[in-house]
């Protein structure tokens, strides 16, 4: 009888199957801490709201989402005023790891019932967190190391400018050369696009137009559902961006996909000069200058990040490639029931995780959670490639459950359609911590990924 009534009020209560999954993987990681101490970036505790804040104080819980393939994105604001102490969803690495994690274990038991039902995700960063950041942007010399570790768990979306470029190598860690450093990058920036684009057709070759046309074409599909998107001049910016990058990395040229790649970065530079909502937005209230800074910000870090992974959009895309058939090892080294009824359906990876790897999870989550998910991505620096299989293992077998129950049309539809648009931070924190468990447990054996 306890047993049904426990199941009943799971049925009534859906926040207690996220506490029963949220306590099965800390019990997992205590396991794993038991008794000795390893590095890592994360430990997994609870908070009472998710780590992050993301402007849904002031755009409704989430930007409706179509089932379109170019969803997307970012936008967020954050409470600067709070004052909660710091045992958030992730947290950055020490000597103590193990005790920090045993001391949080009151403050899990103690969440609030009512902050686990909150669905807008909005949570302001705690002071003491704040006050680390501000530290360490504060000194003559940024040491990245210890940058990447706070960021690894989430960047104050005010901070985040200024935390990106630092991560991607665009800025400089040293605070007497980084302004000059970005003034000479932007300059090269604009002297690009008058080199490039603004110029007639007839200077370009036949392959240049063709990759212009499709810039072109993919622009207006990008963040389709966000009206800011669909703003012309944008559009003109996105394809500024994109079209420069393309020319300069003849390798690769344009490949669809990373339009979605160049919107995170848009929207954070561009929140450092427009307030409020990102649905009120009007890229025409900057200046030319302002517009043409926020386009080269996008441009270099846009190449930072991509020159992690180049062999992601060359021709046959054989990074991803390659990065796929690892998710279908580890997913069949952690889940071996789900694994097995992918095979017997005949469901091949290839055909939902390429998008997944291409455009790096924009697509499949709701629109105000991209940013933080950066926020890890860029902590992970030139590692990045690799910990995206753990990510994408994570979140795949999210629903691994459901998975099991449906044939291969139905994995097919679901996999492409995936439930998240009511994800908070939560869920995401979720996802996170699980992808940090398995690298650890994985990731000192290599080969068992290689066979």
């Amino acid at each position: 009888m306890k047993n049904n009534d426990r199941e009943e009020e799971r049925k009534k209560d859906p926040s207690l199957n996220i506490d029963s999954r949220f306590n099965q993987t800390l019990r997992s990681v205590q396991g794993l801490l038991k008794g000795r101490s390893f590095p890592g970036k994360v430990l997994l505790t609870r908070r009472s709201d998710p780590l992050d804040v993301s402007g849904l104080s002031e755009h409704s819980p989430g930007i409706e989402r179509s089932h379109s393939e170019n969803d997307l994105g970012p936008g967020e604001n954050m409470d600067r005023s709070s004052e909660e102490e710091d045992h958030g969803a992730i947290k950055p690495p020490n000597s103590t790891t193990a005790n920090r994690l045993k001391s949080s274990i009151p403050n899990i038991q103690n969440s609030s019932r009512e902050s686990q039902k909150n669905t807008t995700g909005a949570r302001a960063t705690d002071s003491a967190r704040v006050m680390k950041f501000k530290k360490e942007l504060s000194g003559p010399t940024v040491i990245l190391e210890t940058l990447r570790e706070l960021s690894w768990s989430g960047v104050p979306p005010y901070m985040r400018p200024n935390v990106w470029r630092l991560l991607l190598g665009y800025a400089p860690p040293n605070s007497d050369r980084r302004d000059g450093v970005l003034a000479r990058k932007r300059l090269e920036y604009l002297e690009c696009v008058s080199q490039y684009c603004d110029i007639p057709d007839t200077e370009r070759s036949d392959e240049e137009i063709n990759m212009l046309r499709q810039i072109a074409v993919d622009c207006p599909r990008t963040v389709p559902d966000v009206t800011f998107f669909q703003q012309a001049e944008v559009q003109k910016s996105l394809e500024r961006v994109l079209y420069t990058w393309a020319i300069r990395h003849p390798a690769s040229g344009y490949v669809q996909g990373i339009n979605d790649l160049v919107t995170p970065f848009l929207v954070v530079f561009l929140s450092e000069h427009l307030e409020g909502s990102m649905e009120n937005w009007s890229i025409l209230d900057l200046t030319p200058q302002k517009i043409s800074n926020i386009e080269a910000d996008c441009y270099w870090c846009l190449s930072k990040l991509l020159d992690g992974m180049q062999d992601h959009y060359t021709f046959a895309q054989p990074g991803i490639q390659r990065l796929v058939f690892k998710l279908k090892e580890l997913v069949r080294r952690i889940d071996e029931p789900v694994s097995r009824h992918m095979d017997e359906q005949g469901l091949e990876f290839l055909q939902f995780a390429f998008r997944w790897f291409n455009c790096l999870l924009i697509r499949e989550i709701p629109f105000h959670l991209v940013t933080r998910l950066w926020d890890t991505y860029l902590a992970e620096g030139d590692a990045l490639p690799d910990f995206l299989v753990y990510i994408f293992a994570s979140f795949l077998l999210t629903w691994s459950d459901k998975l099991q129950k449906l044939d291969f049309q139905e994995m097919v539809m679901f996999l492409q359609h995936l439930p998240t648009q009511n994800w908070t931070h939560q869920e995401l924190e979720m996802v996170l911590s699980r992808a940090y468990m398995w690298h650890t447990m994985f990731n000192s054996s290599p080969s068992h990924l290689a066979s």
